[in-house]
């Protein structure tokens, strides 16, 4: 037996990427959506075996997705008191970003209109790279490399071991990949090890690449690199 059912309408559409649970909230409000053949409501659960069926005359949202470059000093919180992205950038349509990279950090944030890979790229669930690069005083050993990549406590909690390298010829740099989040979670494994981060920038998640976006800037993700984001996500 599937313990996944029974469950809202709302939450089967987003499941089966039909829309997220907002989105599948209006197609169900504007008679869109069936179940076994009869209107469905808002509210309504669906069994294993039911058919759910979304008009083709259901209007299907144009979905954009941008590589940007987010500066020192702008958050990605609008709620932060510091100047947020989305009144530092100004972009063709409505908008918003996925995660988080605090005020003192730069680099990679992507930012889309479709909510459907929120849950899909930021949940504990999943596991996807984002790399980084790192720069931190005092210069570090090659033990501090080691003791990072297999995992630092700091606050209660220990953090995943991970793939770090010290940057060609460089004594204070290196790029570290996580496939977790925690919040300021680079900054507090240096500090557990008494080293402080004096930049910190983000330059992939996943297939996306910060590459020569300027500051501030933003690209359009598109075409095969977009296919394969998707199909990482299970989007498509």
């Amino acid at each position: 037996m599937n313990t996944l059912y029974p469950m809202r309408i709302n939450k089967f559409l987003a499941l089966k990427n039909f829309s997220t649970r907002k989105g599948g909230d209006e197609l169900i409000k504007k008679g869109f959506v069936s179940i076994n053949g009869k209107k469905a409501v808002l509210g309504d659960l669906v069994y294993e075996y039911d058919k759910v069926r979304v008009s083709h005359k259901a209007p299907k949202k144009e979905y954009v997705y941008y590589a940007y470059n987010k500066s020192i000093g702008v958050s990605t919180n609008k709620d932060s008191g510091a100047k947020d992205i989305l009144s530092a950038t100004k972009f063709p349509v409505k908008v918003f970003p996925i995660g988080r990279l605090d005020k003192d950090s730069h680099g990679l944030i992507i930012i889309t209109n479709d909510g459907r890979i929120t849950d899909r790229l930021l949940s504990p669930k999943y596991i996807h790279d984002k790399e980084y690069i790192v720069k931190v005083e005092p210069n570090f050993s090659d033990k501090f490399i080691q003791l990072m990549g297999n995992g630092v406590h700091f606050d209660k909690f220990v953090s995943k071991k991970c793939e770090i390298w010290r940057k060609p010829k460089s004594l204070d740099t290196f790029h570290i990949i996580l496939t977790e989040g925690k919040k300021r979670q680079i900054r507090r494994m240096c500090e557990a090890l008494h080293h402080k981060v004096t930049d910190l920038r983000r330059i992939r998640i996943m297939n996306i690449e910060l590459g020569k976006i300027g500051p501030g800037e933003y690209r359009e993700i598109k075409d095969e690199e977009l296919d394969t984001f998707l199909k990482s996500l299970k989007i498509k």
